[in-house]
């Protein structure tokens, strides 16, 4: 039997209607738009072209359910611009593609407006039926996919019996949150996945809803043993292989049988951010590459720093992706 190849990414499929800011206004106060732009958004999307502007020849498929409107045919053509499958995104007529407006300030700092759009009618029967020859089964985000959040019997929600499902067909599955303040699921959503994850990769803020715990000093710095605490408490709650939790200053990565390290990240100054949307993704996409292709963890946590910087370099979640070529030489130039 040949060895399994490719990354399989589904769940949150939208268009992202990016907007910059003169500044954040006061309630009830005006604000000028300085500039406008249409991109692709979400979990999937964001990974798998991120993945495909890396030029590594993996096989890539997209699962997702999107509106009979022309934010989905948007959709659709960058799918088929970038050469990712997209036999297992269907189309519906009972809801809009979903929609974020976002609002990205001077200082790079995004704040979103989201409708949920069909996103909340994607359900297991989506997911069958897919490439058996696919490596890594990628889902997101928790929180943010109804049908899948609801309650199951025999797992927990019906998006931990999706992973067990993806997991017992042999893939090797991942897992992303969605970025949600003072939101009382995240325990009750995240801990029935965990057994059923191989890899799980979140921000400080997912980390500390999860926990309760505060990720960051009072003078605002990351608290490194907090978060590092926190990943190895995912790993012991049956994450298989890593747990990565990454903040703009850093990540701290944990993997099975190891002790667990902190990598800073790319720095770049305020005035070089031109946005930050989709700039986790990037990270999650540079990690699970490296994932797939068995590099040691902290070679696929500094290529996932490099997919973030690189991403934060524009004001969606695409432009800025980079090919696997770009980002060594900018690995390259850190070390």
């Amino acid at each position: 039997m040949s060895e399994r190849k490719g990354v399989i990414a589904a769940g949150n499929m939208l268009v992202d209607h990016v907007h910059q800011i003169v500044k954040w206004p006061e309630p009830g106060w005006l604000t000028e738009i300085i500039r406008s732009e249409r991109s692709t958004g979400g979990a999937p999307l964001n990974v798998l072209l991120t993945l495909a502007k890396m030029h590594t020849g993996l096989p890539l498929q997209a699962v997702g359910l999107i509106g009979e409107d022309h934010d989905g045919d948007f959709v659709m053509a960058m799918l088929e611009q970038y050469h990712v499958n997209r036999q297992h995104v269907q189309r519906t007529s009972f809801s809009p593609t979903s929609m974020t407006q976002v609002m990205t300030d001077p200082s790079g700092q995004r704040t979103f407006f989201h409708s949920p759009g069909a996103n909340r009618l994607l359900d297991l029967p989506a997911f069958d039926h897919l490439d058996s020859r696919m490596k890594i089964f990628h889902l997101g985000y928790l929180l943010l996919l109804d049908s899948l959040d609801l309650p199951d019997a025999d797992y927990g929600t019906r998006s931990a019996r999706l992973l067990a499902q993806m997991q017992q067909q042999g893939y090797q599955t991942s897992l992303d949150l969605v970025s949600r303040q003072g939101d009382p699921r995240y325990q009750p959503l995240v801990m029935p996945a965990l057994p059923w994850l191989d890899y799980l990769v979140i921000n400080e803020l997912e980390a500390g809803e999860f926990s309760g715990q505060a990720m960051r000093k009072d003078d605002h710095t990351p608290d490194i043993d907090a978060i590092g605490a926190v990943a190895r408490q995912l790993l012991n709650a049956g994450v298989r292989q890593r747990v990565v939790i990454h903040c703009p200053e850093g990540a701290f990565g944990v993997e099975s049988g190891g002790e667990g390290l902190w990598i800073a990240s790319m720095t770049l100054s305020q005035e070089e951010i031109a946005g930050s949307v989709g700039a986790g993704d990037a990270f999650c996409a540079g990690l699970l590459y490296g994932s797939h292709e068995s590099w040691s963890l902290s070679d696929s946590i500094l290529l996932a720093h490099a997919c973030a910087r690189a991403s934060l370099l524009c004001a969606n979640a695409i432009d800025g992706a980079k090919t696997l070529a770009e980002l060594t030489l900018d690995i390259q130039k850190r070390r």
